[in-house]
């Protein structure tokens, strides 16, 4: 059941202001490192219920005439052809959606940088082709031994060996794909830079997550852990800030780990720094906005639980690990967690059994669970959905609100012409064809009316979801998890 815990809003409001003052901190001028994702981060949306998705690229709107994008990208990303796992595209590709997406937004997208460059042939041939759309593009080069060679770093060799960035905005948003393509040396490259240019520009980091004002033991800092599992990420006391203020704060490993090596860079750079600690740095309000705290901690809990069965699902298909498995596990040992705490879970296991096939369930807004089975014309998420609609319509289960009529040309379309050898409908192809009978049948009509109901449902099903079955359901905001096994013992699955 959704129970609202954040005011996003205040947020909204809250965040833009806290960005102009450290811009005016900087003498106008401040290179913003935003981590995590801006256009879609439905983790935050999940933890925080009542965040918007857009959230932080909304707050940027606000801010649109004084913000310019810089979009980061590794060469040896692009070499490798590393893809974005949860849009299934290359991080190359991944440049042009997010400049189409900035630029739909009204902002300026400046310039890309391609760090770490070192002649890759890839590299050289994106570079031309992003010329070409007529985007600035800069190369920005391995340092030997950094961060930790601050004589090397600091310098002509260093630094100053990368292009200097033409940056016209006070703002200068720093992005990127993913992790690990080089957000933070580009910032700090552009400080020095901007130095030997008698330029006074400024740094800050903008991460949602670990949220620095809450216990370090919270579900919400702790489904952050869940999410990073294969990142090694933990969560930490933030040593500076408690002996330089004797305040508690949170922040992570690697922030802190590389603290020090920041603090002499801006003290070579500057003459002093700026900050006194990791969370300093910081200019996240996602914490002064939680208006429940109950209702962030229980969203929180149910996100560690669904990290928990990706990360099984994961195993079991060959892409991830017993150690992100065993960490996550940790994880709902410390909030006192457990699968049953998921009433979905039971639901959709109970079904299963009884009917000796795959079966799915459904939470409703209201707390009420709904099953779906196995048919000899349905998947049992189509049935699910199909039963769910009907309940929420209040349209006695049964009612067929799609006939057997429209639904066997669909399936004889599917195995007879389209080489398909599961006839059952996908919960994509039942939508379809419910929208067909909502053209004649009133009680299709209402049940098409509950679809924007099932936002933010919990789905639970007994064997690995095909990747159709899953998109769709992130369409239309359900939340989903799956038993780790399959529907049937074949070895190639798709």
């Amino acid at each position: 059941m959704f129970k609202k815990g954040f005011d996003n809003d205040a947020y909204l409001r809250m965040q833009s202001e806290h960005i102009r003052e450290r811009i005016s901190k900087f003498g106008g001028k401040l290179y913003l490192e935003f981590g995590g994702k801006l256009f879609d981060d439905y983790h935050a949306s999940r933890v925080l219920p009542g965040f918007q998705p857009d959230s932080k690229i909304r707050m940027l709107s606000q801010l649109k005439e004084d913000v310019e994008i810089v979009l980061v990208i590794n060469a040896g990303d692009i070499e490798k052809n590393k893809v974005r796992g949860d849009l299934g595209i290359t991080y190359d590709m991944d440049v042009l959606r997010l400049i189409d997406a900035f630029r739909g937004y009204g902002l300026y997208v400046g310039s890309v940088v391609l760090t770490r460059f070192d002649g890759q042939k890839s590299a050289i041939a994106y570079q031309k082709k992003l010329e070409a759309l007529g985007i600035r593009v800069y190369r920005h080069y391995p340092i030997q031994g950094y961060p930790g060679n601050l004589q090397l770093i600091i310098s002509e060799d260093g630094f100053g060996k990368n292009d200097y960035i033409e940056t016209t905005h006070s703002l200068v948003v720093v992005t990127a794909p993913g992790p690990g393509s080089g957000k933070m040396a580009v910032c700090l490259s552009q400080l020095y830079q901007e130095n030997m240019h008698g330029v006074k520009a400024g740094y800050a980091k903008f991460e949602t997550f670990p949220i620095w004002n809450l216990p370090l033991q919270h579900p919400v800092n702790l489904a952050y852990e869940a999410a990073t599992a294969d990142l090694n990420d933990v969560n930490m006391i933030d040593p500076y800030h408690l002996e330089a203020y004797g305040k508690t704060t949170v922040n992570y490993n690697r922030d802190v780990e590389v603290f020090p090596v920041l603090n002499a860079m801006f003290q070579r750079i500057y003459g002093e720094s700026p900050y006194k600690s990791p969370t300093d740095m910081g200019v996240n309000m996602a914490g002064l906005s939680i208006v429940d705290d109950e209702a962030t901690r229980a969203a929180a809990n149910q996100e560690i639980i669904r990290r928990y069965y990706t990360a099984l699902c994961d195993l079991r298909k060959g892409t991830g690990t017993q150690q992100i498995v065993d960490k996550i596990e940790l994880l709902m040992e410390k909030t006192n967690i457990s699968i049953a705490d998921r009433p979905v879970v039971a639901a959709a296991k109970q079904k299963a059994e009884l009917t000796s096939a795959p079966a799915a369930a459904i939470e409703l807004p209201d707390g009420r669970i709904v099953t779906g089975k196995t048919t000899s014309l349905l998947g049992p998420c189509s049935a699910m959905l199909l039963n769910a609609l009907k309940t929420l319509g209040g349209i006695d289960d049964s009612v067929d609100i799609i006939s057997p009529e429209v639904i066997e040309p669909i399936q004889h379309l599917k195995v007879a012409h389209l080489g398909n050898h599961n006839p059952r409908l996908h919960t994509d192809e039942i939508l379809i064809a419910l929208t067909i009978s909502a053209t004649t049948d009133n009680n299709a009509e209402i049940a098409m009316q509950q679809l924007s109901k099932l936002k933010d449902c919990e789905v639970h099903s007994s064997v690995i979801l095909s990747t159709v079955d899953e998109k769709t359901f992130h369409k239309l905001g359900v939340n989903v998890t799956c038993e780790p096994q399959y529907q049937t013992k074949k070895l190639f699955h798709h």
